[in-house]
């Protein structure tokens, strides 16, 4: 035991030594040191210019609150302050309507008809529907779908700070499914519009409504697509598409980024089951905010229009008309005196270029003839029998829709 102890103290030091060295230096073990991060910059942020306004006819273009360019950063724990940004400004939409019915089943036989005639005895009843809204300026006005009041006698509005008031129809759009109402209260709640072009997949989204009317609701999801179309659902389709639970009820409410500001009105879903399967749909802030500049100074939505009625090309439709690729539109129908029959154009022709630019996407081609300004000189490429023509339409604007919003007709 004595024999050890001169090596003993050596030995001990040396350990200590050691220890001091490891602590100091850590990648002698092979351990990278940990650094603190620095705090990420935080960018700039520039107020967007406001978009130009029309011409007002009846009324002053409404004053919107635009909102800056949200910054995409690392997210927060939690949306609070997006939501008490955003919520006050959503509001419950109640419509009701009366219909008429017979009094009795028994009433629809005929036997039973030959006695009273034109005189069957009939009752009313009161159909309700709900939606939701956005307020989107201190002038009160709001921004819902059109199929949420589409027919209804009263509409009422329901504010989350408890305060109703009945809502006067400024105008619709079923085409886009939107509609504009108005309501006379004091001190409103407003949200800020974003620039819905900035969107991006993988965005957070909010969605607030009033889902099966059992109150204002948020649920979360993220951004899944921009720019759906092809659904069926209107005539004119630019959709954002996220997996934030939209159920019944939800319709008209505000879809909205992290930082509070409105990217879409929630518009359908996609179910088998009628409840939310993580596919919804919202019209974008941008094309919401031309159909409200629209309604509210023009008092209708002002569109381009040729008058044809077009059918897409499969492969064998464009092999039988000679052409190498499905590419255009037939005219399957040409309507009397529209700018399309006017400038010679046929059922049969197959439409090539629209103002010099091919005939890619069908749907894409009819918005961009329905911004053209009617009375615009458009010039257009057609085939017929074979032979390619190139004729000048006058762009009319696209009457009232008396059928299903859905139906193609440029």
């Amino acid at each position: 035991m004595r024999r050890a102890l001169p090596y003993l103290w050596p030995a001990l030091i040396g350990l200590l030594v050691a220890i001091v060295l490891l602590n100091a230096f850590p990648q002698l073990l092979g351990r990278r040191a940990v650094q603190p991060s620095p705090p990420a910059p935080v960018p700039e942020q520039q107020t967007q210019a406001p978009a130009p306004q029309p011409e007002p006819v009846s009324r002053p273009s409404p004053e919107l609150r635009e909102a800056a360019p949200m910054a995409r950063d690392q997210g927060p724990v939690s949306y609070a302050e997006a939501v008490e940004r955003a919520a006050p400004a959503v509001v419950n939409i109640y419509s009701s309507r009366v219909v008429e019915r017979e009094g009795h089943p028994l009433m629809s036989d005929p036997f039973f008809r030959q006695f009273y005639g034109d005189n069957m005895p009939r009752r009313q009843r009161m159909l309700s529907s709900l939606g939701s809204g956005v307020i989107v300026s201190d002038d009160g006005y709001v921004l819902t779908n059109h199929h949420v009041i589409s027919g209804a006698d009263q509409i009422q509005v329901a504010l989350r700070d408890g305060r109703e008031t009945l809502a006067e129809v400024i105008g619709t759009d079923p085409e886009s499914d939107l509609a504009v109402l108005r309501i006379d209260l004091d001190d409103l709640p407003v949200i800020e519009l974003a620039d819905s072009t900035r969107v991006a997949i993988g965005d957070v989204s909010l969605a607030i409504g009033n889902p099966f009317g059992v109150g204002q609701t948020v649920t979360m999801g993220i951004i899944s697509a921009t720019g759906r179309s092809h659904l069926g659902l209107n005539a004119y389709e630019d959709f954002i598409q996220t997996d934030a639970a939209i159920n019944p009820g939800n319709s008209g409410g505000a879809l909205i980024n992290p930082e509070g500001a409105l990217v879409g009105i929630n518009t359908a879903i996609f179910s088998r089951s009628g409840g939310s399967q993580g596919i919804g749909f919202a019209i974008p802030t941008n094309l919401a905010r031309n159909i409200l500049e629209e309604i509210v100074t023009q008092g209708r939505v002002i569109r381009g229009w040729l008058g044809i009625e077009a059918q897409e090309l499969n492969p064998e439709l464009a092999a039988s008309f000679g052409l190498e690729a499905p590419t255009g539109v037939i005219i399957a129908g040409v309507v009397p005196e529209g700018p399309a029959d006017q400038a010679g154009l046929q059922a049969g022709d197959v439409l090539l270029e629209v103002n010099g630019q091919p005939i890619l996407d069908p749907r894409q081609t009819m918005s961009e003839i329905a911004a053209v300004t009617p009375g615009s000189q458009l010039p257009v490429t057609v085939v017929r029998g074979g032979e390619t023509m190139r004729v000048t339409l006058e762009v009319a604007e696209r009457p009232t829709p008396r059928r299903p919003a859905s139906t193609d007709t440029p």
